[in-house]
């Protein structure tokens, strides 16, 4: 149904459409040139406003550890916001077929049994999209906000911010002086638009690979009662055909989406362990008062940076988790019908479910890490054991 389709992806698609990265092959090829300009248009602002002059401030910072992970918490987001923009974007035709499925999947007839469990899945996703979108709303607006009336959230340093009294939103370095106007202001509003824009990208593609692997799950919800309850066909080969032909578009479509998100994945996890141990270091740092000056605005800056990265990071591995579980769900299925009782060649039809559904189905990091909560926690165990580490070398 389509007031079910629009429930569903509307807020995931309305972000990727406003950046360009919505994946649709019935635009027109003007639509697909506006879509495009728009898409490299926002690359190019992030890139030169945001990631270039923040990787010179931190070789200007370098040695002064407080100044560089400043610099890290904002600069690191921003690399791998566009990484991840760059990646997606790159790769949005091979997911055409992923959404057409996704579409057709929600506007084809189905009983009120598959529907449910639909649904089901897609609240999850939703109400994933809604707590990235209020988290990284709530931290762009911290970030923006204060500074227009002169409440910094960074760690100023003279390096990078004259004699501070006019700093910029995020610690960046341009070979020419901008603190007067109107370079000020341009600048000033140019990191503004790139945190705006880095917010919908950086959400967006999160909530994007949560769509697709969720509703892949309900689908895989779906097909294990389709093979509990295979005695309710009239045609019993039919059914396992049909059944079988459905386990392989979802294997396939699991594929699809490991290859197009498997390197930002790992990435990913570089970034998690690396900004993990930057922002625990710089909450310590601040306790002990060697932060600099500790504000409840910029407290509530960095805890609310620590908390969306972790959420990010763990919804990564909760669906990864998720997906693993609905496939062996699909595995004991298969073993629990009575497959022993029938006849020889239906029995030999059942094979192709039983064995191709012992293989795990998943989505990894680099095709390396399997992303699961027990790698989510020897990730969080090993950044926390290298926060001691920058501490001693303050």
């Amino acid at each position: 149904m389509e007031i079910d389709l629009d429930w569903a992806i509307g807020v995931n698609r309305t972000s990727l459409k406003i950046i360009g990265l919505w994946p649709d092959d019935k635009l027109t090829r003007r639509e697909k040139f506006l879509a495009n300009l728009r898409a490299f248009i926002i690359f190019v602002t992030m890139f030169i406003t945001a990631v270039v002059p923040g990787i010179f401030a931190l070789v200007k910072v370098w040695g002064n550890i407080l100044a560089m992970a400043d610099n890290l918490q904002i600069a690191l987001p921003f690399t791998v916001t566009v990484m991840k923009f760059g990646l997606l974007w790159q790769r949005k035709e091979s997911l055409v077929p992923i959404i057409n499925m996704v579409i057709n999947d929600w506007i084809k007839a189905k009983t009120e049994q598959e529907r449910n469990t639909m649904r089901k899945q897609a609240k999850l996703s939703k109400a994933i999209i809604m707590f990235g979108c209020i988290m990284m709303g709530f931290a762009a607006i911290i970030l923006i906000i204060p500074p227009i009336f002169g409440y910094s959230m960074r760690y100023l340093t003279n390096l990078t911010d004259g004699d501070g009294s006019r700093p910029f939103l995020f610690q960046t370095y341009y070979l020419r002086d901008m603190s007067d106007s109107p370079y000020y202001e341009t600048i000033f509003v140019s990191q503004a638009i790139a945190i705006m824009m880095a917010a919908v990208s950086y959400t967006g593609v999160d909530n994007f690979l949560g769509l697709l692997v969720f509703h892949i799950c309900a689908q895989l919800d779906i097909l294990k009662v389709r093979i509990l309850n295979l005695n309710d066909f009239k045609n019993f080969s039919a059914a396992i055909a049909f059944n079988v032909e459905d386990h392989l578009r979802l294997i396939r479509s699991v594929d699809v989406i490991d290859n197009t998100f498997n390197l930002m994945l790992l990435s990913l996890l570089v970034y998690f362990a690396m900004l993990f141990c930057v922002q625990g270091f710089l909450l310590v740092s601040m306790l002990d008062g060697n932060g600099g000056d500790i504000t409840f605005m910029r407290l509530c800056w960095l805890v609310s940076i620590l908390i969306n990265t972790f959420v990010h990071m763990c919804v990564y591995c909760v669906v990864g988790e998720i997906l693993i579980a609905k496939a062996e769900g699909v595995y004991y299925a298969a073993y629990s019908y009575t497959w022993y009782l029938l006849k020889p060649n239906e029995a030999k039809n059942m094979l192709m479910i039983m064995i191709r559904s012992e293989k795990p189905l998943l989505i990894t990091a680099g095709r390396i890490f399997p992303m699961t909560l027990s790698m989510f926690c020897s990730l969080i165990k090993t950044s926390a054991g290298y926060i001691s580490v920058l501490m001693a070398n303050r």
